[in-house]
């Protein structure tokens, strides 16, 4: 099962990159998702708060955002992370960056039902571990 559920985040992510949009018939309605990278950053629910995280929250601190796939682990039966690459220029500052980054998937039955994203692979790691 963990093969096919690091095909379907995989999957998902190329979509995302493909069209900007998250491929919706992958995330579980009620899906959980927690930005560990932004001090105030919320807990989002449903595939409402994805949209809030990604086009409302995200879009107001980047003008230019692109993330590429790099690496897919398979944690367990039920975990994958995702490490991409982020470029990004910020909406007010203007300045560039490229970093690293991680997520956290957790797959039931074929439906994504929870995202925590990280910061760096090593944070998400640290937090696989633990």
């Amino acid at each position: 099962m963990s093969r096919r559920n690091v095909e379907l985040v995989r999957k998902g992510l190329e979509h995302f990159v493909a069209t900007g949009e998250p491929a919706w018939d992958t995330l579980h309605e009620q899906v959980e998702v927690f930005d560990h990278d932004i001090m105030d950053g919320h807990d989002y629910r449903g595939h409402a708060g994805v949209r809030r995280w990604m086009f409302e929250d995200w879009a107001a601190a980047w003008s230019a955002y692109s993330a590429e796939p790099q690496e897919f682990i398979d944690v367990d039966d039920e975990r994958v992370i995702a490490v991409i690459r982020v470029r990004a220029t910020g909406r007010g500052s203007g300045v560039e960056i490229e970093r690293q980054d991680a997520m956290v998937y957790v797959v039931r039955d074929l439906q994504v039902v929870r995202v925590d994203y990280y910061n760096s692979k090593q944070q998400a790691l640290e937090a696989v571990a633990a």
